[in-house]
């Protein structure tokens, strides 16, 4: 059930983002810039060859280890933030789509909140119907080509 079929006009909002949300979305944006990946590349160079003035040392290797470590570890939340808001916006255009088209089956709306017997069973379902539609329009190939 949809809350209302009435559509929000573009810019408004029903509440403020969290502040992680917005936060996630900004860092998304900025990671994704070329210019980002030429920094980051310009601090692996800086670090690289600041080896020598360190004499190579456990601590100047430690410096990046301990960079890298803690920027990865980070994006894991900002990453898996911005995938899931993406799946969650792409299922509810799904949704949306399977919901006005009259074809489709509604069964499919929630099919994401499913158990994994009946994902299963479904694809099950689909596997059969995908090689009885196979079926039929190869015969269909065949009665064109027989005739006269």
């Amino acid at each position: 059930m949809l809350p209302s079929d009435k559509k929000p006009s573009p810019g408004t909002q029903t509440q403020t983002i969290p502040f992680f949300a917005r936060f996630a979305r900004w860092v998304e944006r900025q990671v994704g810039r070329s210019s980002t990946f030429v920094l980051a590349i310009a601090v692996v160079l800086v670090w690289a060859v600041s080896g020598p003035v360190f004499n190579w040392s456990d601590t100047w290797q430690l410096v990046i280890n301990t960079g890298t470590t803690i920027v990865t570890f980070l994006m894991v939340f900002v990453i898996q933030n911005t995938q899931s808001r993406d799946t969650q916006a792409m299922q509810l255009k799904l949704d949306e789509l399977i919901r006005v088209n009259e074809m489709a089956r509604n069964s499919l709306i929630n099919l994401e909140e499913m158990s994994e017997i009946d994902v299963e069973r479904m694809k099950t379902a689909f596997a059969t119907l995908a090689t009885i539609e196979t079926a039929t329009k190869s015969s269909r190939v065949g009665d064109r080509a027989s005739a006269p």
